[in-house]
């Protein structure tokens, strides 16, 4: 998170709504920002400020007619970033708008245009929306592989397929203490089978092997993140961080991370005893960070629209989402 200064330490933050509204080929709806106006030129999700006292989800509804002549019929947070620029501070508020009537019109002459959700990432966006476009990037269901011995090679791979059927599409190759060249072995299978699937596969914790592999990414551990300054793979690549308290999460901000674990929520058999963090506490901490934050701890895979509530981009889990 950016720190505070200048006018934007001192000014009231401004609690900003955003929607992501998609067509029928599922494309996002940006609009661009126009002449004279902070950020002008930049592309944005459409939105406003919420009036004191305004609930947001009404200062959507309102903020999209006004400016798209659409009527929200449903919507559900995605992610709330909270961001200072050096003009003012602002909680941008975007929320996934899962069902909408009416045309989209430019009411208000600004440029709109249907962008796919791969391409935000290249399209010149205002530093609080980029959290955004991460989360659309990413799935609500985060499969870590169970901590098997090298002998049940097939047995993972057979796992990593039965999840990719029911639909997950980000997993987590984690297998502790494998020989190098069996972990190597098994991640190219996987690679080759999640790329069947439209899934994506990080590493556990090695991204030099991750990036010789051409994985889509790593995942770290929270005492090897906090032995980092920058993130370890380029921005084509996922970097994900385990975390446990607000110091992590900071951490993983500061390396420039693209999402963050966060628990344990509830007890899960192998720490019973781990002190958790419950829904209240997990939702404190992730209102603080930018990054997309997946609840992990206990999960059950009916546990997805709590933790969105909660503020959660999804759950991860090994058990809820592993099947052999």
């Amino acid at each position: 998170m950016i720190p505070d200064s200048g006018f934007a330490q001192e000014s009231k933050r401004i609690h900003v709504v955003a929607g992501v509204l998609r067509d029928s080929q599922g494309r996002v709806l940006i609009a661009q920002r126009p002449a004279g106006k902070h950020l002008a030129g930049l592309w944005e999700f459409p939105g406003g400020k919420c009036e004191d006292g305004e609930l947001p989800i009404d200062a959507l509804a309102r903020e999209l007619r006004e400016e798209l002549g659409v009527v929200v019929e449903s919507a559900r947070p995605l992610i709330a970033v909270p961001h200072a620029y050096p003009e003012q501070r602002i909680l941008l508020d975007v929320w996934q708008v899962s069902s909408h009537s009416g045309i989209v019109l430019a009411r208000e002459n600004q440029k709109l245009a249907w962008a796919e959700v791969e391409d935000l990432a290249r399209i010149e966006m205002p530093p609080a929306d980029r959290p955004a476009v991460t989360a659309l990037r990413l799935s609500d269901r985060y499969l870590i592989t169970p901590p098997l011995p090298p002998e049940e090679t097939d047995t993972v791979v057979r796992g990593i397929e039965r999840a990719c059927r029911k639909g997950v599409r980000l997993i987590q190759l984690r297998l502790p203490g494998w020989p190098s060249d069996r972990l190597a072995r098994v991640a190219r299978t996987a690679r080759n089978l999640c790329r069947d699937y439209g899934a994506q596969l990080l590493l556990n914790g090695d991204w030099k092997l991750a990036a010789v592999l051409g994985l889509d990414g790593v995942h770290l551990p929270a005492a090897i993140a906090a032995t980092l300054t920058q993130r370890p793979l380029p921005a084509d690549r996922w970097v994900g961080v385990s975390c446990h308290d607000a110091g992590e999460l900071a951490q993983a901000v500061r390396i420039g991370a693209d999402f963050a674990t966060l628990g344990p929520v509830f007890p899960t058999p192998s720490h019973e005893d781990a002190p958790t963090l419950g829904w209240e506490g997990f939702a404190e901490l992730v209102e603080a960070t930018t990054l997309p934050v997946y609840a992990l701890g206990g999960m059950e895979i009916d546990d997805v629209d709590a933790a969105q509530v909660s503020g959660a981009q999804g759950i991860a889990a090994i058990r809820a989402l592993w099947d052999v």
